[in-house]
């Protein structure tokens, strides 16, 4: 807990001011590692995505068959390459180092829907992946993590997430100031709750229904 605490001050730092937007917004990964472990990444990644309505297969390498996943029953309409955000921590917990995602677009925004698909077999843990939020009021809150926040879809690539209702609670009528999502957990056996793989696959990043798939260069 020691380290999240620490990496409360280091995400306050990352907002950029931009107006209200609750029609767009752009998902931008990140890390910090100050001490340089180079075991840390966080970035988009072409074909990683969960594939809604418009995924398709080719069981015999020619033709394409309709495969959309029961996970991701809605998606970007604009990521035409499938793709899907990739945090990861090498190594244990404790090493002082973050992937991150900020979501720039959202100053302003008072929150009614918040979330993401996580892809089966990544990490889904207490702390990790979660959303750090800075209102104007100048309040905090920690927004899941994974693992605490309900799960409103499931199927083959994995679970959709939303805010549980306490979270939904506790930013009600509350205007954004920054969102960042925060993976910080690695690869820990025997710490309760943050026990995983250090390593967790993200679509579909979603605040009040408007879902952005794809990284901000696209």
């Amino acid at each position: 807990m020691s380290l999240k605490l620490i990496c409360i001050r280091i995400m306050l730092g990352l907002a950029v001011s931009v107006s209200a937007a609750d029609s767009n917004f752009t998902v931008n990964p990140g890390v910090y590692d100050p001490a340089k472990t180079n075991v840390i990444t966080a970035g988009w990644l072409s074909g990683l995505g969960c594939p809604g309505p418009a995924g398709k297969i080719s069981p015999d390498g020619s033709t394409n068959t309709p495969y959309p996943d029961t996970t991701c029953v809605t998606t970007d309409s604009k990521d035409g390459k499938n793709e899907g955000l990739l945090l990861g921590k090498t190594g244990p917990t404790e090493n002082f180092a973050i992937a991150f995602a900020e979501l720039q677009g959202i100053k302003g925004t008072i929150l009614s829907e918040l979330g993401f698909d996580i892809r089966k077999g990544t990490h889904c843990g207490a702390g990790a992946p979660r959303f750090n939020a800075t209102f104007e009021d100048g309040s905090f809150l920690f927004l899941g993590g994974c693992a605490n926040m309900l799960t409103t879809s499931t199927g083959l690539y994995g679970e959709r997430k939303r805010l549980s209702a306490a979270d939904a609670a506790a930013v009600a009528g509350k205007r954004l100031a920054s969102l960042v999502i925060v993976f910080d957990e690695g690869q820990n056996t025997a710490t309760p709750g943050e026990a995983g793989n250090g390593l967790a696959v993200l679509d579909n990043i979603t605040v009040n229904g408007v879902i952005v798939g794809r990284g901000p260069q696209k």
